[in-house]
């Protein structure tokens, strides 16, 4: 089944009966009045043919026959002939079935139109029933069958010339039928009906065209700016589907002209000429007769013309009073029809020239917006439909180009964080040049594996970048998660930055801590054995921007501060601890209860004139570490405070105790194997405390 997505409110109904009534009723308003008027004018002819002339016998005339001429009852009431002829009587009496009078011509004409009106209306009902159920069901937001929308889909831009074709078709049979009568001559008892019939034949032929071609440009009009969006698909309606020759607007004007002006005038010529009697109609006129049909122009001919001689047997027409009222009638009707017409055709013009460039400029104002996802319904075959089609083409490509620039955008955001744009002030990475740079406050993060480079040792090139990317595939995602970016990899170690608070930072840690047990377990499924890493911050100002040459430029941070907080991430392989953090970054943090930390040491480490205060983030370690280590903290921090105040042996004896609750604690045995050796040494007396690290 079909579902269409369409809002049923835009959905339009498709028009059935009227496209066919109305056109037709437009024919009897351009024919009846034409026949009304040739019937009025061949009254007295049709009303001689009622009756017979008394006709009086000569001398000459056998007395064996006679004909008399006298009223008679009969049905009709009409009278009769009466031919004696000895002694028998014959009566002959006007023929009331045969021919064609006016009566007979009325009837004739009714009966064929009303094949016309029944063979077009069920013709047309027959041929548009699937599309008023097809609009009828998407109105009603139903399910259409396949078979229905393939039936829709198919011929829908066949309807104008199909429903004209029907009504074109029933005309042709009516005009054929009334041409073969005109070539029998049984058909007709004297020249006036004949007459009569040629006429009628000649302003229907016009009529009937005037009405096909209403249905057809009234159709055309109706599939075009209503019909098609709701049956043909979005890459259809992008390019014009209505055949491979192309239209003009000129064409169409020159179109709509003629059914507006030349034809209807056509129809009041022929008012015209039905209006128009021959002289020689007048049946020997007297010399005053003609001289008011020939008007003042008499008078400058001379006295002695012969004006029954001259004109009387000429070929030239007048025009009556009873002429006059009803060519005025005719031509009042032909102008009303003349009116219908301009206001339906200025109608279907302007709304197929209007609403297709109403419908580009919007489109254009949406690109201009940046909204890329729209098209114009290509709804005419002439230059509207070719800057409709060029439009389509220029925004599909505009947005194919956007996306690739987008896809490009996103891939250097890979290389060079979308951060850096914003901490530089850019808009894009078009506007970055050399030297680009600023001084902001930031956490710096280093991570790295413990023990990678004897890892790697045992892996093949590829293993080694499998491994790599399985592992960052890990920690990437948290770091971003945690409002962070990363500035760069360095092999397996990482360096992030957090611009909007230390938390961020330690948040990120800890999770990363978190991963590594999962990628750890990963890796158990596989039979590879497990890995460690360490982590360490620093928070202070550094200076990020752009380095490099004309050929090779990168993003990059400098600053003292990176530099410590990659010193800090070397010794938590010293400590045996998970994450380290300075004392800077933990003086910075929002909300510092929500953290479990113990002061770990005061370290210079190599590169630093003064030294740092360092703290260990237990929240790091597996969960029975972080107990252990949190229920000694107190002990832990007294042996520190022991071991800065020179009493290295009871120092000894509190570390050995925290071991003894938790052996884990690789702090704690580090410090009892430093108060061993410092035990027994020569301590100089400004000696405070503070551990030198030389090594990075």
């Amino acid at each position: 089944m079909i579902k269409q997505d369409s809002k049923k409110s835009s959905i339009p109904r498709y028009r059935l009966g009227r496209i066919f009534i109305f056109p037709l009723l437009l024919y009897l308003l351009l024919v009846y009045p034409v026949l009304g008027i040739m019937l009025v004018k061949s009254y007295p002819q049709l009303k001689d043919r009622a009756s017979i002339d008394i006709v009086k016998e000569n001398s000459s005339h056998s007395e064996e026959g006679g004909l008399v001429f006298e009223p008679r009852n009969n049905p009709s009431n009409q009278l009769s002939i009466i031919i004696e002829e000895g002694d028998s009587t014959r009566i002959i009496a006007p023929n009331t079935t045969g021919g064609t009078t006016g009566n007979g011509l009325s009837g004739s004409i009714n009966k064929m139109f009303r094949f016309v009106f029944i063979f077009s209306v069920l013709g047309g009902i027959l041929f548009n029933i699937p599309y008023k159920i097809y609009f009828k069901r998407k109105r009603k937001d139903k399910s259409v069958s396949k078979r229905l929308y393939r039936f829709c889909r198919r011929f829908l831009l066949k309807t104008p010339l199909v429903n004209s074709g029907i009504v074109f078709f029933a005309f042709t049979v009516m005009h054929v039928i009334m041409i073969i009568r005109l070539t029998n001559p049984s058909s007709f008892d004297d020249e006036l009906s004949r007459r009569l019939y040629l006429s009628y034949l000649f302003i229907s032929i016009i009529a009937s065209l005037l009405s096909t071609l209403f249905i057809f440009f009234w159709q055309k009009h109706l599939v075009h700016i209503k019909y098609i969006e709701h049956i043909y698909s979005r890459d259809e309606l992008q390019r014009r589907i209505f055949g491979k020759s192309s239209g003009k607007i000129k064409n169409r004007l020159y179109t709509a002209s003629a059914m507006t002006t030349l034809l209807p005038l056509t129809v009041v010529l022929l008012y015209l000429l039905i209006s128009l009697t021959p002289i020689q109609d007048m049946n020997h006129a007297t010399t005053g007769e003609l001289r008011i049909m020939l008007g003042r122009l008499t008078d400058i001919m001379g006295p002695d013309l012969d004006i029954e001689s001259e004109f009387g047997k000429s070929n030239l027409y007048y025009i009556s009073a009873i002429d006059n009222v009803l060519m005025f009638a005719g031509i009042t009707s032909g102008i009303l029809v003349a009116f219908i017409y301009i206001l339906f055709f200025v109608s279907w013009s302007t709304a197929d020239i209007v609403r297709p460039v109403n419908e580009l400029v919007r489109n254009m104002q949406f690109t201009s917006e940046g909204k890329l996802d729209n098209y114009t319904i290509v709804r005419t075959n002439d230059e509207v439909g070719v800057m409709s089609e060029g439009y389509n083409l220029m925004t599909s490509r505009l947005r194919e180009y956007i996306y690739k620039i987008s896809q490009m955008n996103e891939a250097y955001s890979r290389f060079v964080p979308n951060q850096f744009l914003e901490f530089l002030g850019k808009e894009n990475f078009v506007d970055i040049q050399l030297g680009d740079q600023v001084q902001k406050e930031m956490s710096v993060l280093f991570s790295d594996i413990r023990g990678f480079t004897e890892l790697s040792e045992g892996l093949t090139p590829k293993e080694n970048f499998d491994f790599i990317n399985h592992y960052l595939g890990y920690m990437e995602p948290v770091i971003r998660k945690n409002n962070g970016f990363i500035d760069k990899y360095m092999g397996d170690s990482i360096m992030a930055l957090f611009s909007d608070s230390v938390d961020d930072a330690i948040n990120a840690a800890i999770e990363m801590r978190q991963a590594l047990d999962q990628f750890n377990r990963d890796r158990a499924e596989i039979g590879q054995p497990s890995v460690d890493s360490g982590i360490g911050i620093h928070t202070g100002n550094l200076m990020l921007g752009v380095v490099g040459g004309e050929g090779r430029i990168d993003g990059t941070v400098i600053s003292d501060s990176v530099n410590l907080a990659s010193r800090l991430e070397g010794l938590t392989k010293i400590y045996k601890t998970s994450i380290i953090i300075s004392e800077d970054s933990l003086i910075k943090l929002k909300n510092p209860g929500n953290y479990n930390f113990r002061f770990l040491d005061v370290a210079r480490v190599k590169g630093k004139k003064e030294a740092v205060y360092i703290f260990e983030v237990l929240d790091g370690e597996p969960e029975e570490i972080k107990e252990l280590k949190t229920q000694t903290k107190a002990l832990f921090g007294k042996g520190i405070e022991t071991y800065k105040n020179r009493n290295f042996t009871e120092a000894i004896e509190i570390f050995t105790e925290v071991v003894k609750i938790n052996p884990m604690d690789a702090a704690a045995a580090f410090y009892i194997n430093r108060c061993r050796n410092i035990t027994g040494k020569q301590l100089p007396d400004d000696w405070s405390g503070i551990e030198v690290f030389d090594a990075k």
